[in-house]
C-alpha cells in the first residue's frame, strides 16, 4: 500500500494487468533473469526521478514483483476494461492533480516523453499523449501498432488498428520510402491527464468504437473530450508479444 494523501504535482501511475490475451503474464515474463514490469520501473525511476511513481495492480503476484523491488503498488479491482479505468481507481487513493500513464510494457520509455505529457498538461489540455513518425511499411501494416491521425493543431483526429491515413491510389502497396516521405504515426501507449478528465473517463460507458478496436482512448473521442498529442522520435519497442520481447532482449545486448 502506497503513502497515500493528496499529490499536488503530477504522478505517474502504471496499469497493471496480470493476464494478457496475446502474450499470458507477460510482466512476469523473465528478459535476462527479471521480469518485464521490474525492467519498466527501473526505466522509469531512473529516466523521470522527479515524479511519484506508482504500480496500480490487478493481482498479488504484481503487487509482490514491484513491492520487493522497493516500488509502490496501489491493489485495484481485476474487473476494469481499460487501463484508464485502472488508473482512476488507483488515483482515487493517490490523489495526484495530473496523471501521467505509463504502460507496463513499455520497457524503452524516455524521460523527454514523460516531460513533453506533463508540459502537455501544464498547458492546459485535459488529455495528452504521442505520437511517433513510422519508418517501415510492414509497421505501418501491422494492426499491432496502433495509428494516431491528428489535426493541424495536433489535436487527435482518430486512433485505429488500420493504415491511417489509407494510401488509396497505391491500393496499400506501399514500402519504407513512401512511409519516410508520408509522415504517418504510430501511437504510443503513453498518455497524460488532468484528474477531473480521469474521473469522468472512468464513468463513462464503453463507446462502440472502443469496443470494436479495442482500443480506451476512442472512448475519450466519442464522448466529445479532445486528446493533445506530441511527437517524440525517441526510440521506442512495446513489447505486445513474445516477439516483441525478444525484440527487447536483442535490444539490451
Amino acid at each position: 500500500m502506497p503513502e497515500c494523501g493528496k499529490v499536488s504535482q503530477s504522478a505517474i501511475i502504471v496499469p497493471c494487468r496480470l493476464e494478457s490475451t496475446r502474450f499470458p503474464r507477460k510482466l512476469l515474463h523473465k528478459i535476462k533473469g527479471r521480469p518485464l514490469l521490474l525492467w519498466v520501473a527501473e526505466r522509469i525511476s531512473r529516466e523521470a526521478p522527479e515524479f511519484p511513481l506508482y504500480f496500480a495492480v490487478d493481482h498479488e503476484l504484481l503487487q509482490k514483483c514491484v513491492t520487493e523491488a522497493g516500488f509502490k503498488a496501489v491493489m485495484t479491482a481485476s474487473t476494469h476494461q481499460s487501463g484508464t479505468d485502472r488508473i482512476a481507481e488507483a488515483n482515487r487513493q493517490i490523489g495526484a492533480s495530473r496523471v501521467i500513464n505509463v504502460q507496463a510494457d513499455e520497457p524503452l520509455v524516455t524521460g523527454g516523453q514523460i516531460r513533453a505529457l506533463a508540459k502537455l498538461l501544464e498547458t492546459g489540455a485535459a488529455m495528452a499523449t504521442l505520437g511517433t513518425p513510422f519508418q517501415t511499411a510492414a509497421d505501418f501494416a501491422n494492426p499491432n501498432q496502433v495509428k494516431v491521425v491528428m489535426r493541424q493543431d495536433g489535436r487527435a483526429l482518430y486512433f485505429t488498428r488500420s493504415m491511417a491515413p489509407y494510401p488509396r491510389e497505391r491500393g496499400a502497396k506501399i514500402d519504407d520510402a513512401w512511409v519516410k516521405a508520408n509522415p504517418c504515426f504510430k501511437h504510443l501507449g503513453l498518455y497524460g491527464y488532468q484528474a477531473d478528465l480521469l474521473q469522468k473517463f472512468a464513468r463513462l460507458p464503453l463507446g462502440r468504437l472502443e469496443q470494436i478496436e479495442k482500443l480506451e482512448q476512442l472512448r475519450v473521442l466519442e464522448n466529445g473530450f479532445e486528446i493533445a498529442c506530441g511527437v517524440t522520435e525517441d526510440p521506442t519497442i512495446g513489447v505486445d508479444t513474445p516477439e516483441d520481447a525478444v525484440k527487447f532482449e536483442q535490444w539490451l545486448g
